[in-house]
């Protein structure tokens, strides 16, 4: 099956995403948001819930909750332009272009639908299989990513299969089609460490396998430093800070990014205590004027409360602060 009605530019990033935003009514969630994510690689959106990251990666395929309307300058796939297609389109390439896995495969999956209809019923779906050759790859499917007696597994309800299966089958619906671009939403949230582990392991394995490009929407930086690649950290709405990871855990500009970072637990008996970081994430019907994080900065001054600040040159990468020699003054001092 064809992904786009003509062929990609090679050079083109997977997907590639300019001046989103999500409302209610009159009500931003996800307010500007730009980024992009290349062939085989992992672009970690982060931030704390609340911040817009699920709602982002639901507005990517047009999945948002009833109420809910986005818009975009654009957002090319493949670089084919889906703000532009039609619904029927759309659903072409939901679940073949786009695999998504949800926060909770209990709730994501169908309770009354055996696992393997659920995985058949993408594949007859997208693929034009027939069900016989569709069952059989439904359980290459699970095998593949790891659930052991693939094809007994087939005839297993959700609710026989434990939290990390149930991830598993959704991991095994989500690749079905060899997708291009893979949106995982916390795809390791309420499992146990060593679940997360192999979960994530996984997804790497079948990232190298099939070149698949991810975005992973996530509040764990320690998932995020494991696994990514660059990192657009989130606040209220908006993208604050985009780097490389390891540029980023190395030198964080953002004080919100600061703030998260410094409160990631560390076995260095030499690091201070964790500081927490005051306050909670404003609601989007009253979110401050100017920088959004300034009531809970500890470097806020009255500059930043005069308009949204434009994204600025970082040591590792871009941040929008207006007070940026500041922060980064006192880290060097």
């Amino acid at each position: 099956m064809s992904l786009a009605p003509h062929a990609p530019d090679p050079d083109a990033p997977v997907l590639a995403v300019e001046d989103l935003s999500v409302a209610f009514g009159r009500v931003r969630v996800v307010d500007g948001v730009s980024f992009r994510v290349e062939a085989g690689k992992t672009l970690a959106i982060v931030g704390e819930s609340g911040c817009g990251k699920s709602m982002t990666a639901l507005a990517l395929s047009r999945l948002l909750p009833k109420g809910a309307r986005s818009g975009a300058k654009r957002i090319a796939l493949l670089g084919e332009d889906l703000t532009r297609v039609p619904e029927r389109r759309m659903q072409e390439l939901r679940g073949s272009a786009i695999g998504m896995i949800f926060q909770e495969p209990m709730t994501a999956l169908n309770p009354v639908l055996t696992v393997g209809s659920q995985i058949v019923e993408t594949l007859v779906k997208h693929e034009g299989l027939g069900r016989r050759a569709a069952r059989e790859r439904a359980a290459d499917l699970l095998a593949r990513v790891g659930i052991p007696d693939a094809h007994d597994r087939l005839s297993d309800y959700p609710h026989q299969l434990s939290g990390g299966m149930r991830q598993r089958v959704m991991i095994a619906i989500a690749i079905a089609c060899g997708p291009r671009l893979l949106v995982a939403d916390e795809p390791t949230t309420a499992l146990d460490v060593t679940i997360q582990a192999q979960i994530l392991e996984l997804l790497r394995g079948l990232q190298e396998e099939l070149g698949m490009a991810i975005i992973l929407i996530t509040h764990d930086l320690g998932v995020v430093s494991s696994f990514a690649d660059h990192v657009s950290v989130m606040y209220a709405g908006r993208i604050v800070e985009d780097a490389e990871a390891d540029a980023l855990f190395r030198l964080p500009a953002h004080p919100y990014t600061r703030a998260l970072i410094g409160s990631i637990p560390s076995s260095d008996e030499d690091r201070p205590r964790l500081k927490a970081i005051e306050g909670t994430v404003p609601t989007p019907a009253d979110w401050p004027s100017g920088c959004r994080f300034r009531t809970r900065c500890g470097h806020a001054a009255d500059v930043c409360a005069e308009a949204i600040p434009p994204f600025v040159p970082t040591p590792s990468g871009v941040a929008a602060c207006v007070r940026l020699d500041s922060v980064l003054g006192e880290r060097a001092a």
